[in-house]
């Protein structure tokens, strides 16, 4: 969760993410396992908004032989370290990789499903941000978002940042950067309530929206493109 992501520390995220998340990743493992039940093909082709890192591509390209991606990543050094974890793993023939916001991909719409993995709350124009996402997909396509949400002025949202912030410090995270971490939040993140997040998604021509994962601030839904007519 570092928030300047052409840093060149962004490559030690592989190594302290799972520490800072909560079941990091049984949220991969259950997003795989949902989305390959909503995916009736043996062929498909994935779209993953917020590739770098590399998790994603990861959890699925290995499981997923026939399946093939689209990783679209703002981040140069993040897209590089899901290069070489992908290049280890022995499936980065299946990715296609794009440098740059959901903005620069094509107009048509093909792609047979997509994931969106701790990205949303990043986005400030979150709704533009899920109208585009659901303009490149298929009618029928599952999307899979996860992202940290809350109100950051309750105090229900202080009481889940301070068992967060013990969480962190028991895997030995230091106490420096749990303090960037809630710095960040209102100026380098902006969460809003899981609430809006399903209204956002409805508005933006999702149907059967329903949550599958939370921890702490982070909430996991999946959701169906709805008609495209």
């Amino acid at each position: 969760m570092n928030m300047d992501w052409n840093h060149p520390n962004v490559f030690q995220y592989e190594k302290t993410i799972g520490l800072k998340i909560p079941c990091y990743e049984m949220l991969y493992d259950m997003m795989d396992r949902l989305l390959a039940v909503q995916l009736t093909k043996k062929e498909a082709d994935i779209l993953i908004v917020g590739a770098g890192g590399g998790q994603e591509l990861l959890t699925l390209g290995k499981n997923h032989s026939k399946w093939t991606f689209t990783g679209i990543d703002i981040s140069a050094n993040m897209l590089d370290l899901a290069r070489k974890r992908l290049k280890s793993a022995g499936v980065e023939a299946k990715v296609q990789f794009i440098e740059g916001e959901v903005d620069h991909l094509g107009q048509e719409c093909h792609f047979a499903g997509a994931t969106c993995m701790l990205v949303l709350h990043f986005v400030r124009d979150k709704r533009a941000f899920l109208q585009r996402i659901a303009d490149c997909l298929v009618e029928g396509a599952p999307l899979f978002i996860a992202s940290i949400n809350g109100d950051p002025h309750a105090e229900p949202f202080n009481w889940q940042m301070r068992a967060w912030r013990e969480h962190m410090l028991a895997n030995g995270i230091a106490e420096q950067d749990w303090e960037r971490f809630a710095a960040s939040i209102g100026t380098h993140s902006y969460p809003i309530p899981a609430r809006d997040v399903e209204d956002l998604l409805k508005e933006s021509g999702f149907i059967s929206v329903t949550r599958f994962f939370s921890a702490y601030l982070i909430d996991g839904w999946f959701a169906v493109k709805g008609d495209c007519k």
